[in-house]
């Protein structure tokens, strides 16, 4: 099972861009489709999608965030060919942030803002061996610059089976970015592969709760110590949200609440959606008691 899983916080179009994206990729379908009564924003949608055998999660829950460059999704592609379609589709109805070109790292690359505001990097690798079809990109800016090696270090702390991989970093004359800063960096957690990067040019945007990635746990144990070891902002802790030291928000979910939210059974998927709400860190044996029915009136 995929340990860390994208999240993607959308106003209504949840269900529409899964279509949508798992039309792209081989290897990609929808998963699952589950409404949420009664929660803040009224009824959410939750769908649960493979993209080229990677699961993200896509929510509809109201106009509350939007998608920003500060978390894009590199696209590796081993054939030019792929490229120009990928970049066809995704362009429609979206903008270009990068032309596609031709750059110094690869004969073809792009990065596009989809129709629905969400950031792709799509690149032609040439022969290199594609071992992860799409990268979660994270950029460091405004106050945030100059701290991805810092974030990289602490991630690849926290989590199993991680490491740092190769460094780019900038150098003399590449101003405004600060000589040795990172300009970009590959690191894996849990096996799976993610990107950083600093950028000190004047961005009017940073990590929000558009974009978190969801860390299942299999205990409360667990889920206590990544809770502890991220949650740096007091005040976001909510229904299972926290966000670390960078202002990067995570979700970290008991792995059994999957299948709780899975359940097409109306009243056990209601008790759960009662109890996480009033929740901040989740509590397993609890979210249990509520799905069973324990403590609420048969």
């Amino acid at each position: 099972m995929q340990k860390i899983v994208p999240h993607l916080w959308f106003d209504k179009e949840a269900a529409e861009a899964a279509k949508f994206y798992t039309s792209l990729f081989k290897d990609s379908k929808i998963i699952d489709k589950t409404k949420i009564q009664g929660t803040p924003s009224g009824t959410a949608e939750m769908v649960t999608i493979e993209l080229s055998g990677q699961e993200f999660m896509l929510l509809s829950a109201g106009p509350f965030f939007t998608f920003t460059p500060a978390v894009s999704f590199l696209i590796a592609c081993s054939k030019k060919e792929e490229v120009d379609t990928l970049w066809e589709k995704l362009s429609q109805g979206g903008k270009a942030l990068m032309p596609l070109d031709t750059y110094p790292f690869s004969e073809k690359y792009g990065w596009v803002e989809d129709r629905y505001g969400l950031s792709w990097q799509v690149m032609y690798i040439g022969d290199s061996k594609i071992t992860q079809k799409i990268t979660p990109t994270l950029m460091f800016t405004g106050d945030k610059c100059g701290k991805a090696e810092e974030a990289i270090n602490i991630y690849t702390l926290v989590f199993r089976n991680a490491k740092v991989g190769d460094i780019l970093r900038y150098g003399a004359g590449e101003e405004p970015d600060k000589e040795g800063t990172i300009k970009h960096a590959a690191f894996i957690l849990e096996g799976q592969e993610f990107v950083a990067m600093d950028s000190a040019y004047e961005h009017n945007f940073t990590f929000n709760e558009a974009i978190s990635f969801i860390v299942y746990c299999d205990t409360q144990e667990e889920l206590d110590f990544y809770w502890g070891k991220l949650s740096a902002v007091p005040e976001a802790e909510q229904c299972g949200w926290l966000k670390d030291k960078f202002g990067f928000s995570w979700q970290i979910v008991p792995t059994v609440m999957k299948e709780m939210m899975q359940n097409k059974d109306a009243e056990k998927l209601a008790r759960v959606t009662e109890a996480f709400l009033k929740m901040k860190k989740f509590d397993i044996a609890e979210l249990k008691k509520a799905y069973e029915g324990l403590h609420y009136p048969q």
